[in-house]
């Protein structure tokens, strides 16, 4: 079956249909909405600045990973699994990072890497579940909240912009991309982001849909195009607009990949992969403000020794290619990387020569922009100042994303965040 062309919504914008007469062969809800449309097809800003947030998904390791190698309490409580004074990248008198970790002591010799030191939050959650949901609806530990923080900032921050105002290179949707009014754009593998065509048997509804589109469905936890209906739109409208937004984001992305090159050599690596993509994107003028990303394997409650470097290894070197694509595009200082993970480790290791869920840890900051160096007050290891056997924190996480909000994006960080939260000096 053949269907005729979909107008997208540039389609619409650029051939000037905002006229009266043309609510009678346009969708329902096109009418309602083209304003909104007109208003974000001029808002796109090319130069505006952009936040890449990676989670280093199952709790990393922050002690083996920026090593406190002047502290006797590190070496008491890891017999067998401390990193050896020197083995380690020494970055001053008191801290060096994993061996593994050259990337990231690059950056640091570039004045390209922060580090931020104790980040966690009151009454810490051990859960990976529902740290992890605490880190991403920016909320306290005894509360329950249904966005996520990125979700808000595109609800107080975003309306009219097109879906890919946000992309994951992920295989789900963020919890932190919720919003009351979703937008944003989830895949992992961009050639799997697109149409697919009707087979035997599909509803009229879908019949009638694609005759006035282009013959395909949408898979909606792909796209992470979500809306809710307007007043007075059916679900067909709903459908419609749906897909609309589904594929012009689609197109957009795969337009982008398949004109860009990379400025840099990447790793060969999944998790590379990931960021040489959204280095493309961003070379490719998208109109993003928020990329996401993430890099499991850090649950590493066993034979830590054996996995640990490896990790870093790829980590490190994925976001140092990925800094020097920037630089060579000319967007090094539109881009703030941040990377976090939901908890650190207990700060004596275990008898499976591994660490066991703990509370705060370090997250790195990334960027031409920021002021580098470390930040925050680095916690306690004597055992009469742990949280039962936890550093406590000392930095709130929640002031590390109003400091992106306020620093980065450039908006109120209290509308997203529910109340004031003190920014860090990362920028200046």
């Amino acid at each position: 079956m053949k269907h005729p062309s979909l107008f997208t919504r540039r389609d619409f914008l650029h051939t000037g249909v905002l006229g009266g007469s043309v609510a009678l062969t346009l969708p329902a809800f096109v009418g309602s909405t083209m304003q909104q449309l007109a208003a974000a097809e001029g808002a796109d800003d090319k130069d505006q600045p952009i936040l890449l947030v990676i989670q280093l998904a199952g709790g990393n390791d922050g002690l083996n990973t920026v090593v406190p190698w002047e502290n006797d309490h590190y070496y008491r409580a890891r017999t067998r699994l401390a990193v050896k004074k020197g083995d380690c990248l020494k970055l001053d008198d008191e801290f060096g990072l994993n061996k593994n970790a050259r990337g990231f002591k690059q950056l640091w010799d570039d004045g390209k890497l922060g580090v931020i030191h104790g980040v966690g939050y009151p009454n810490p959650n051990r859960s990976h579940f529902r740290s992890t949901e605490i880190w991403h609806t920016a909320s306290d530990s005894k509360q329950q909240l249904a966005q996520g923080w990125i979700g808000r900032y595109f609800d107080n921050h975003c309306k009219g912009s097109d879906p890919s105002v946000g992309i994951s290179i992920t295989k789900q949707t963020p919890q932190a991309f919720r919003a009351l009014n979703p937008i944003g754009v989830t895949f992992d593998d961009p050639s799997r982001f697109r149409f697919e065509g009707l087979e035997d048997g599909d509803t009229p509804e879908e019949e009638l849909f694609l005759a006035n589109n282009d013959g395909g469905s949408i898979n909606m936890l792909e796209s992470g195009s979500q809306m809710k209906l307007e007043p007075g739109m059916s679900a067909l409208d709903f459908l419609e607009r749906t897909a609309l937004d589904a594929q012009v984001s689609s197109e957009q992305i795969d337009t982008v990949l398949k004109a860009q090159k990379t400025g840099a050599k990447y790793p060969g690596t999944g998790f590379a992969r990931q960021l040489q993509l959204i280095g493309q994107l961003i070379a490719g003028g998208m109109g993003t403000r928020v990329y996401y990303a993430s890099r499991g394997g850090f649950d590493t409650h066993a034979n830590q020794a054996a996995s640990f470097g490896g990790l870093w290894q790829d980590v490190s070197s994925a976001l140092l290619a990925f800094q020097r694509d920037l630089e060579a595009q000319g967007n090094g200082k539109r881009v703030t990387t941040l990377v976090f993970t939901e908890f650190g480790r207990r700060v004596k290791e275990n008898a499976s020569g591994g660490t066991d869920h703990g509370a705060a840890g370090p997250a790195f900051v990334i960027g031409s922009s920021i002021k580098p160096g470390f930040h925050g007050t680095m916690p306690s290891l004597a055992p009469a100042d742990l949280f039962r056997g936890d550093l406590e924190h000392s930095t709130d996480f929640r002031s590390v994303y109003a400091t992106m909000m306020d620093q980065v994006l450039g908006v109120d960080s209290v509308a997203v965040l529910g109340r004031k939260f003190e920014s860090l000096k990362l920028f200046g």
